[in-house]
């Protein structure tokens, strides 16, 4: 008897290691709550395009890509990628504000950067996305076009301030706002030339969020938007009382406090001439 259960829990040891190690081999999903957008792919590699809404629109747009080997079928784990994105107009080209494209940490095969689009594509215009790699000491490159409708709200603002400076202002959170306040996030550029957008670093973003349809009431307690470091994104709050349609008037200031764009709602000025959209 006593050797039968030595035996019965020998095999259920057994059995537990089996399966635990069955676990342990079970392929990782990396790209779990992500949709693809497309693949764009040459002779010798596929790269495949993510995003959480498996599309891309105006504005800013966080991306998740990854390499595999058409041969081999394996995805890459190493590599340095560069994107470049062109928009084709119909008498001119221009590229757009984007970062570096980096290793997402505690990933084998995902990496990851943004985009930022300062207009939608059309019938005749369209956007073009370009992608340099080296792996293991090679060059490589390929390309295709891109979808790029607009955004369903403004998400964007295009703007020439009183310095004669070309900026864009992007809004990057929140993305799913709430009756609370909520963290608010955006980008800022200037266009150096058609193919250069460097971050703009010590401005202030002052907000004013307005419900036009609501006798255009604000709220309280809204906190400017700035820097924690240069290279940064500007972060600031913003509360939102109650839900619908809400414009969030900006006004754009300089390192030495002035006001490059964007007007103060007071008296008969009910909206800046730069601004974002929200409405849930």
């Amino acid at each position: 008897m006593k050797l039968f259960k030595y035996i019965s829990l020998l095999l259920v040891a057994a059995v537990a290691s089996c399966s635990t190690d069955s676990e342990d081999l079970k392929p990782v999903n990396e790209t779990e709550g992500l949709l693809k957008i497309q693949t764009i792919e040459n002779e010798t590699h596929e790269a495949e395009l993510y995003s959480e809404s498996g599309g891309l629109q105006t504005g800013y747009n966080k991306m998740v890509l990854r390499l595999r080997n058409k041969s081999t079928r394996e995805f890459v784990q190493d590599a340095e990628i560069e994107w470049n994105p062109m928009m084709h107009m119909e008498t001119k080209q221009h590229s757009a504000p984007k970062s570096k494209v980096s290793k997402i940490p505690g990933t084998n095969t995902l990496f990851e950067g943004y985009i930022v689009f300062q207009m939608p594509e059309n019938d005749t215009e369209f956007w073009h996305l370009s992608l340099n790699y080296s792996l293991d000491g090679k060059d490589y490159s390929m390309e295709d076009n891109i979808s790029v409708p607009a955004s369903k709200k403004r998400r964007i603002a295009v703007f020439q301030g009183t310095d004669d400076v070309k900026y864009i202002l992007a809004l990057v959170e929140p993305t799913n706002p709430k009756i609370a306040t909520n963290n608010i996030s955006a980008a800022l550029f200037r266009m150096e030339n058609m193919e250069s957008f460097p971050v703009v670093n010590n401005y202030r973003i002052l907000i004013d969020p307005r419900m036009p349809g609501m006798d255009n009431h604000s709220s309280p307690n809204n906190v400017p938007l700035i820097q924690s470091e240069a290279g940064e994104l500007y972060k600031g709050k913003l509360n939102l009382t109650m839900s619908g349609y809400w414009k969030i008037n900006l006004q754009v200031e300089n390192p030495e406090g002035e006001v490059v764009k964007g007007e103060k709602v007071e008296g008969t000025t009910e909206a800046s001439s730069i601004f974002f959209e929200l409405e849930f």
